[in-house]
């Protein structure tokens, strides 16, 4: 049983009835071998051009979301920003968008599918960044079930085009980036698959304190969610969605308790910022993006190749992208996992 670390929850450990899985280590579709245009609808970059012909996965534009659809003219000014635009000859938005709530709807790439464990995330030092799972000590790394919820709460994933720079101080928070892209919890109602890109509309953003960096939560709904028509800001999440976001709170401070590590802290006190405040993180966070891919500061182990950004020194061809997704394994590993079937009762 782990030992809880000092200032954190006890740990009570109990096995969840019905949640018995098969943990996997994934590994790319027939699909990603053959079509770069699924074989990147995982990493945190601009999407590639429309799918190459020759796709070997029967899956492919059959429910599956585009990857980056609105985004596809190569634009560095927008943040994965599903806008209606006209573009300049070098790609760059010249019209605003049609109304406010163009402004606020972005792709999200999914990375976990709610109630599921695996911790995926996107491979942000590979080439191409994959999603993948993590390792640690060897060993796949699973996200405990805390009683009375099961894996994560809600889809989760992350925003292309966002980087949260590890050597920049954030004024609100008075501490630096994780070194990642912006992680997106989406509320909606329908469960979507890992590597999915879906539109989403951000209502309001937490700010987690995570071993000393800012790891800012995007709170989000999917844009075709039959409640999203209603839930506009942080508030109406309140009003609508009762008791979600004190869950997504509860949630985030002890996840690693099991792991015998202490409770997570918060900024502003443990409090969700609105839409407006989550909108200015999104366009800091795409600046420093920016500024990652044109080489104007230290990338450290991060990866960027790519294939869209036209003056990007870490560009490749296309045929280069497509021999760097040749390389991957394709074999599934599977195991069992019983971390995924136990529930931790915390004393709080």
């Amino acid at each position: 049983m782990p030992t809880p670390a000092a200032g954190g929850a006890g740990v009570r450990r109990g096995r969840a009835p019905g949640t018995a899985q098969q943990g996997s280590r994934l590994q790319p579709t027939p699909c990603a071998r053959c079509c770069r245009y699924c074989a990147q609808a995982g990493a945190g970059l601009p999407a590639p051009s429309p799918p190459l012909s020759g796709c070997r996965d029967r899956a492919h534009g059959q429910g599956r979301a585009a990857p980056w659809p609105c985004t596809a003219r190569r634009s560095t000014a927008s943040p994965t920003r599903a806008i209606i635009a006209s573009f300049s000859e070098n790609g760059i938005p010249t019209k605003k968008a049609r109304n406010a709530e163009y402004e606020n709807l972005f792709n999200m790439v999914v990375e976990v599918p709610r109630w599921t464990n695996a911790k995926m995330e996107i491979a942000t030092k590979e080439p191409l960044n994959p999603i993948k799972q993590d390792v640690k000590d060897g060993k796949l790394r699973y996200v405990a079930n805390i009683f009375p919820h099961k894996g994560y709460i809600w889809n989760y994933g992350a925003l292309p085009q966002t980087w949260e720079d590890p050597h920049q101080k954030d004024k609100g928070t008075d501490c630096c980036g994780d070194n990642d892209p912006i992680d997106v919890c989406e509320i909606g109602s329908k469960i979507f698959s890992r590597g999915e890109v879906i539109h989403v509309k951000i209502l309001g953003i937490l700010a987690l304190i995570d071993e000393g960096e800012t790891d800012w939560k995007l709170i989000a709904i999917n844009v075709n969610d039959p409640e999203a028509s209603k839930i506009h800001d942080i508030d109406d999440v309140k009003k609508y969605k009762p008791g979600y976001l004190e869950a997504t709170l509860d949630w985030f401070r002890h996840y690693k308790v099991p792991e015998g590590k202490p409770e997570n802290k918060f900024a502003f006190n443990g409090e969700f910022k609105n839409k407006a405040f989550a909108l200015e993180v999104i366009k800091s966070t795409h600046e420093c993006w920016k500024a990652l891919l044109m080489k104007k500061c230290d990338r450290g182990t991060i990866n960027c190749t790519n294939v869209q950004i036209r003056d990007s020194p870490f560009r490749c061809t296309e045929e280069e992208a497509r021999s760097l997704v040749e390389l991957v394994p394709t074999s599934l590993h599977k195991e069992s996992n019983e971390e995924e079937q136990v529930w931790h009762f915390l004393d709080k």
